[in-house]
């Protein structure tokens, strides 16, 4: 009959067995526990900074939708910066096409490279149409908003 001798040669009854199993469940679960909480947490607040960053500034919401700063966007291109909102968009799409068609895949180049180069031109083109637009609202503003009123109505 079994006295509560050791079941294995090691020393280890069946009661300590599972109770080393059943402890070895429980802190991968903590284990588990935290990492889900800690990720679940560094997601709400990367959410609220997007949130954040997109109510702040138009420029801050497009770095968050194209994921380049326009100062990247004239770098990849090696354009000059927009100044004043007006860029030499001849420039802009002669390097952008050239630059399109040396990385094609088919043709050895690059997809990754060829997709930054389609975001940089995208960047550099919605710079300069926010800055005409705001030169538009500028110019309405100086000029009054004068509402057509029609007398026959």
């Amino acid at each position: 009959m079994y006295q509560g001798q050791p079941y294995t040669k090691h020393g280890l009854g069946r009661e300590d067995a599972h109770r080393i199993i059943t402890q070895a469940v429980v802190v991968g679960a903590r284990v588990f526990g935290r990492a889900f909480a800690e990720a679940y947490r560094q997601a709400q607040a990367s959410s609220k900074y997007a949130q954040s960053a997109a109510g702040s500034s138009s420029s801050s919401h497009n770095f968050v939708s194209s994921g380049l700063t326009l100062d990247e966007a004239c770098k990849i291109l090696n354009v000059k910066p927009p100044q004043g909102g007006k860029a030499n968009m001849e420039d802009v799409i002669e390097r952008f096409k050239r630059l399109f068609d040396v990385n094609d895949p088919t043709k050895g180049g690059s997809f990754y490279l060829q997709s930054k180069i389609l975001r940089a031109r995208e960047r550099i083109e919605l710079e300069v149409r926010e800055a005409e637009s705001a030169a538009e609202r500028e110019a309405e503003i100086k000029k009054g908003w004068k509402p057509k009123v029609y007398k026959d109505r």
